[in-house]
């Protein structure tokens, strides 16, 4: 057999799939894939994809939107590109974006990729609720020369409402005015996109775009403008990709790639994807695929109701830095892994001497080459993807890629790649929490009582009462008196 039989290059993209030392994948392309290549072109015309929400899936329609099923889906887009354009940042220094999943995940990969000290702007991001992650970064901003960004669809996301509280509080205690630097991303007609009505701008999100596919929408490409990235270049190179995996299975690297994750996890997610970037400025393409796949793939039911508990764990670094970390274990010890090396040709630098007269990147091939052959004679699968340069169109290629590989993949395995229960469920949890330290609180009187005792009158699982007892006692809403083991503390009005 020829060295590249299993090697897929793609001349308009520059991509290269190298599947030579991956699992066998020729009866998956030949078979089951075909019927999942008709399911994502039923997506992309609009039929309803995601039957729990009963919305369509639109991310592909972003970057042509040309394929939309409607014409006002076509000038929605159009209209939101055109304001991209003519936005004014004005005389700003620096960019706070303000969300949460998707919502901050897509613009920090953005960030960490294509920045550089020449931007005429700088990004940060609230993408937490912590209340010292909040003044961290903002105590390094000036109000009077910072836009914020706030990107929710409803506005009632409560990471995202934090955020925007902290930062409005903190333009307050400046003497600034908050709504000449405040731009919403928000679906039209929300909460938020009523509270902005005063604001700087106001950019759409859709309900047919979920966070985890929203970096080619307004949500990454806002920051990109102000930050003075090629955002027309991202948009362009995830369509390029998305022309490509349209193609038959022969000539799809989606569809190679799907069907690589189905046979190196027998169909049922029994190796975690390693992704391993031989790149810094792709440092964050391990954790923006952590949602993609695991969020879209991560399901207790198939689409039939059926218990099949389906997942793809994903976790990585970079190369060659995970050489001296857990590629001891990939290699060596459990055999529940698929490699994932992505390297890109131009090294993006001038020469760089190195060790034993080698330039730094002649270094960094033989570091990802040594990688690959210390694990195929372990006989651990791997695949390598190698993209010509890194800028905003070979990203929005990259994107484009796994986002049409995660399509393909849940149809092979038949689960609902566009909802997230679990997300849900959690979400419903905290609330519940939070009504459980209202109570909790006001069961609190001036004489100390055990978190049993006051479990008891709160209606509380004790367990649960103790810790809240004790973040109302660290937040100085309560008094505690420490006994000899949880059981034994005391806790009062402070």
């Amino acid at each position: 057999m020829s060295f590249d039989a299993r090697v897929l290059r793609d001349e308009t993209t520059g991509l290269v799939l190298d599947l030579a030392d991956a699992p066998e994948v020729e009866a998956i392309l030949a078979g089951p894939m075909t019927a999942a290549l008709r399911a994502m072109a039923s997506l992309e015309d609009g039929a309803l994809a995601n039957p729990d929400e009963g919305r369509m899936v639109g991310h592909y329609w972003l970057r042509d939107a040309d394929r939309a099923p409607t014409a006002e889906i076509v000038a929605e887009i159009r209209d939101s590109h055109a304001a991209l354009a003519a936005l004014d940042p004005g005389d700003h220094d620096d960019v706070l974006l303000i969300g949460i999943g998707g919502s901050a995940l897509g613009p920090q990969l953005l960030a960490e990729a294509l920045s550089s000290p020449q931007d005429p702007r700088r990004l940060h991001f609230l993408d937490n609720t912590d209340p010292e992650g909040f003044a961290r970064v903002l105590q390094g901003l000036d109000p009077a020369r910072t836009l914020a960004v706030v990107v929710s669809k409803s506005g009632g996301t409560v990471e995202t409402a934090n955020g925007m509280l902290a930062a409005q509080a903190w333009w307050a205690a400046a003497g600034e005015p908050w709504e000449p630097h405040a731009i919403a991303i928000t679906v039209t007609g929300s909460a938020l996109h009523r509270q902005a009505a005063d604001w700087r701008a106001r950019l759409p999100l859709w309900d047919w775009v979920g966070g985890r596919t929203s970096v080619t929408g307004t949500v990454g490409l806002l920051p990109m403008a102000l930050c003075g990235w090629d955002w027309q270049a991202l948009l362009a190179g995830a369509a390029a990709m998305d022309t490509r995996t349209r193609l038959p299975p022969a000539q799809n690297p989606a569809a190679w790639l799907a069907a690589a994750w189905f046979a190196a996890g027998n169909g049922r997610g029994d190796r975690a994807l390693v992704v391993l970037p031989y790149r810094d400025r792709l440092l964050l393409l391990s954790r923006y695929l952590q949602q993609l796949v695991m969020e879209s793939l991560g399901k207790e039911q198939d689409r039939q109701g059926r218990v099949v508990l389906q997942g793809l764990a994903v976790y990585g670094n970079k190369g060659s830095t995970d050489q001296h970390a857990f590629m001891q274990q990939v290699r060596d010890g459990r055999d529940d892994a698929f490699v994932h090396l992505i390297e890109v040709t131009q090294p993006g630098a001038a020469p760089c001497p190195g060790a034993e007269g080698h330039d730094a990147s002649d270094h960094l091939l033989g570091f990802l080459r040594g990688t690959r052959s210390a694990l195929a004679q372990a006989g651990r699968p791997c695949v390598g993807l190698r993209v010509p340069r890194l800028d905003a169109w070979t990203l929005g290629g990259l994107i484009a890629l796994f986002e049409r590989t995660v399509g393909l993949y849940a149809e092979l395995i038949d689960v609902n790649a566009y909802n997230q229960p679990g997300v849900e469920a959690g979400k419903r949890a905290a609330r519940e929490t939070l009504r459980a330290l209202d109570a909790v609180q006001a069961a609190l009187d001036d004489s100390p009582a055990t978190a049993e005792e006051l479990a008891l009158r709160a209606a509380v699982a004790p367990g649960l009462a103790w810790r809240l007892l004790d973040h109302l006692a660290a937040t100085g809403r309560a008094r505690a008196l420490p006994g000899a083991r949880p059981s034994l503390d005391r806790f009062a009005r402070p």
